[in-house]
């Protein structure tokens, strides 16, 4: 693999780059963007998303191999529309493609789909894991087997809207000077069929010990959790939304409290930024989306990747895209 400042795929557009390494390859797990021709707005209505494809990468090469199409919302019984940022996880000799999408009713909800293969396709349960909601679900595979799914998107994917425990459809963010709104945590059940207990806060405090504040735009949570581990530390990983950054916290467990410690990567061409990080073959990599081949466009996205390095303390180098 070469990393590069160039789309990674331009057959079609793609978002929302979640990596896994299977059977010795990378395998990609991105959302698809359809052109048309509607309008931006925060509730996200133009990403108007239907079907995912799988890719694949190896070492010393850049090509990418697409799967095709290996899950259609049609083929989901709930789904009513915006099948939204996916992710994978290989549990019990299976493949669970994770993934948001709207129910009939308009709600966001996380819903599995199963396969043998890390390629698909993925077989949809006929429902989605019951108490789930919001979207943009990391499905994260401790030593110990245990699979936590961390979630939760603020605007279009209503994550606000939970502030009181039940959707409240006109739930709002909290004033700035009260605590951000937090991501969730759920640890799944050993067969993946739900919750093991009611999901939780992912807290993320500041150098002082302070839960950030819902007015601290640079660093607190707006959607995009990632999880990985490096050295015996949990590093959760997130978009700030409306400043563009992606950011991480560290914690000695995977529920936390997380306390933050920096910039991943500076803003992108696009409003939004959307990434995963995969260790292969000795080195890091970070996978990310940005609108250059659209010209930002924001619902017309292309994937990315580079190479992701620890200084010797542990916390990143930040990384500045460049554009020619």
């Amino acid at each position: 693999m070469k990393p590069q400042n160039k789309p990674l795929i331009t057959e079609l557009f793609t978002a929302d780059p979640s990596a896994h390494v299977y059977e010795d390859k990378i395998y990609i797990y991105p959302s698809h963007d359809i052109p048309h021709n509607g309008e931006d707005n925060d509730n996200g209505d133009e990403y108007q998303m239907e079907d995912y494809h799988v890719f694949s990468m190896e070492e010393g090469s850049d090509e990418v191999t697409d799967y095709g199409m290996v899950l259609h919302q049609t083929q989901v019984p709930w789904v009513s529309n915006q099948m939204w940022a996916p992710d994978c996880v290989f549990k019990n000799g299976i493949y669970h493609l994770v993934f948001p999408a709207r129910d009939k009713d308009g709600i966001f909800r996380i819903g599995i789909a199963e396969g043998k293969n890390p390629a698909g396709p993925f077989t949809p349960r006929p429902d989605y894991i019951p108490g789930s909601f919001s979207i943009d679900p990391c499905s994260f595979i401790d030593d110990d087997e245990k699979v936590y799914i961390y979630f939760g998107g603020l605007w279009g994917g209503q994550l606000e809207k939970y502030r009181t425990g039940t959707f409240d459809p006109n739930g709002a963010e909290p004033e700035k000077n009260e605590h951000a709104v937090w991501p969730k945590v759920g640890l799944m059940k050993d067969d993946m069929s739900g919750f093991e207990k009611e999901p939780v806060d992912v807290v993320i405090l500041d150098e002082n010990g302070n839960e950030l504040l819902a007015g601290d735009e640079d660093r607190r949570y707006f959607e995009d959790p990632w999880m990985h581990k490096h050295n015996g530390k949990y590093y959760f990983s997130y978009s700030t939304g409306t400043t563009h950054y992606i950011v991480y916290a560290v914690a000695d467990n995977p529920y936390g409290p997380f306390t933050y410690q920096g910039r991943i990567l500076e803003p992108v061409l696009g409003w939004t930024t959307h990434h995963s990080i995969v260790e292969y073959h000795g080195k890091t990599y970070l996978f990310y989306h940005d609108c250059e081949i659209s010209q930002g466009i924001n619902h017309r996205r292309n994937v990315k990747y580079c190479e992701l390095e620890y200084n010797e303390d542990g916390t990143f180098k930040t990384i500045t895209p460049e554009y020619n």
